[in-house]
């Protein structure tokens, strides 16, 4: 019954340990890349404020070749929904919620399979030069206890600078 006893406190202090590590830990989280592609600003603009562009570039998109998607509304436009199902990614939605006409482009990401709340996500070009173009890529969220501990292990800034060398590719080809 002792053994039991000794069993079962490491088994509770185990669980309990990243339980209360999670309390401290944000909720709030963000990935963000950055590249410089040698194009002007509102030629770079007019690639990226299309959704369905991203299946070139993005490093989710190009990772799940059997990804099915959907769209409804018109691509490049506030209200423009792109909806994808992969056995690899999982279901989930990107919709356009602010175009900013040759600065930035925000959208609400849904990740179905985790969670309603929508993620915020964003590009946003900042001129250089007339022909040099400063291009983020990010996006922020909100993770529900405990899983937000799980930040503390994964970052997705890789992900995106990966996408922008491949968006660099294509617009500087």
């Amino acid at each position: 019954m002792k053994i039991f006893k000794k069993i079962l406190i490491i088994l509770l202090i185990i669980i309990a340990i990243p339980l209360i590590v999670a309390l401290f830990v944000p909720r709030e989280s963000s990935s963000e890349g950055q590249i410089v592609v040698n194009k002007p600003r509102q030629e770079v603009f007019d690639y990226i404020k299309y959704v369905k562009n991203q299946d070139n570039f993005g490093v989710w998109q190009l990772s799940d070749p059997e990804m099915k998607a959907t769209s409804e509304g018109e691509d490049g436009t506030v209200g423009f929904k792109y909806s994808w199902d992969s056995e690899k990614l999982g279901k989930g939605a990107q919709q356009i919620t602010k175009i900013e006409e040759g600065k930035s482009m925000e959208s609400d990401m849904f990740f179905y399979d985790f969670d309603d709340t929508p993620s915020k996500a964003y590009f946003r070009l900042e001129e250089q030069s007339p022909n040099q173009t400063l291009v983020k890529w990010g996006v922020s969220w909100t993770t529900p206890y405990p899983w937000n501990l799980m930040s503390l292990f994964y970052s997705m800034d890789k992900d995106f600078n990966k996408g922008l060398e491949n968006l660099k590719e294509i617009l500087e080809k």
